[in-house]
């Protein structure tokens, strides 16, 4: 069965959130402590497969830009799920005419090279040390 995106609102924490997210390592997210039931700020999807919780996409708009965050279920990884992610957050910018995606590798990720070369292959490119930036495909310079 292929990978599902699903908008969730109104967002809030849940258990899937707290098994991905919780699950990283110290330092790789800036989250929380949210209590389950709780709203979140910015606009989450989640990506199933067969029912079953694989990721999450976030996004916060900004000044005609987007910050994303990316969490895929470790047991899911080196399976194309955080390029689905990224693909679809990109669709979801394109379609409010947003800018540019920005995603912040915070200095104390644990695998903060491995993750800022992923992005890099995925045409972010470095706009200052922590945030990486990438041009949303589809958008024209100046008419947001």
């Amino acid at each position: 069965m292929p990978l599902e995106w699903k908008h969730e609102t109104p967002p809030r924490w849940d258990k899937g959130k707290s098994r991905i997210l919780d699950a990283t390592a110290p330092g790789v997210f800036a989250l929380g402590p949210f209590q389950p039931g709780e709203l979140l700020p910015g606009e989450w999807w989640r990506v199933e497969e067969n029912g079953a919780v694989l990721g999450y996409g976030w996004m916060d708009t900004i000044w005609g830009d987007a910050e994303i965050l990316l969490a895929v279920d470790p047991d899911a990884r080196r399976r194309g799920v955080g390029t689905f992610i990224l693909d679809r957050l990109e669709r979801e910018a394109a379609s409010r005419g947003l800018n540019y995606l920005y995603n912040v590798v915070r200095p104390t990720h644990p695998e903060r090279a491995r993750v800022t070369r992923w992005l890099e292959q995925r045409r972010f490119s470095r706009s200052d040390e922590d945030r990486l930036m990438r041009r949303v495909a589809g958008t024209v310079q100046g008419t947001t």
